[in-house]
């Protein structure tokens, strides 16, 4: 049985997929995003080890909260790292008739073995995935997060090629991600996508920065100020201009 190494669980979540959710966070994430604000979930801790058997029951207890759209999200993190227990998790959560849905960044998909192999198996269990579009240019999308974006693409279109339902998201971040060149851009890419259910722009926060000075890191957006109401609705307009 595969464990899995869990950075906090919350009972009811109504923003990270349909209905009320049981949320999963994981620890782990290669992505070094400026504007992460739970920088607290980068290191693999395994102070916390469950099982997908423990983490289900638990789940189950709040059942009757979810209506019938409801079910769990497994984020973190980043939940692909750990595709082991994701896939036994989301394999017995099936079996148990409850709706599966991830909250990634698609950062550790790749079509080398074994890793797609079981990305296809996760895929025949998972119902829904949010997927983050940090920055559609490759240069700017390393300088945002330390990691590369092509993997990422490829992984938004086999999605595609597959049909696996997708939610969206870009964090709109005033000097980095709300450039409208980038904008019309990623509104292209996704417009070419085939399984886009719904897109989400999030607001660039700092409600996170103290996590970065608890643990001794340098926060690098320090001074920056989230977009206005007004401007995520312009960058909403854009993105679903090709809807």
């Amino acid at each position: 049985m595969a464990t899995g190494y869990i950075h906090s669980i919350e009972s009811f979540g109504s923003a990270d997929g349909p209905g009320v959710r049981f949320l999963i966070f994981l620890s782990g994430c290669n992505m070094r995003c400026r504007f992460c604000h739970n920088v607290d979930t980068w290191k693999m801790d395994m102070n916390d080890p469950r099982t997908p058997d423990e983490l289900l029951d638990m789940a189950e207890r709040y059942r009757s909260y979810w209506g019938p759209k409801g079910g769990i999200t497994v984020s973190g993190g980043e939940p692909l790292l750990q595709i082991d227990f994701l896939l036994e998790l989301f394999t017995k959560a099936k079996a148990r008739g409850i709706n599966t849905c991830i909250d990634t960044a698609l950062q550790p998909f790749t079509r080398e073995e074994p890793f797609f192999s079981e990305f296809e198996q996760l895929m025949k269990v998972t119902d829904l995935l949010l997927a983050d579009i940090k920055h559609i240019d490759p240069v700017r999308h390393k300088e945002l997060t330390g990691q590369p974006n092509d993997n990422i693409i490829d992984c938004f279109r086999y999605l595609s090629d597959i049909g696996k339902p997708i939610w969206i998201r870009h964090v709109l971040t005033p000097g980095w991600t709300d450039d409208d060149n980038y904008l019309h851009e990623t509104a292209k890419f996704i417009a070419a996508l085939k399984n886009v259910e719904k897109i989400e722009v999030l607001p660039y926060h700092s409600l996170g920065e103290y996590k970065w000075e608890e643990l001794g890191i340098p926060y690098t957006l320090k001074g920056v100020r989230g977009p206005s109401r007004e401007r995520v609705l312009e960058a909403e307009e854009i993105l679903r201009s090709g809807q």
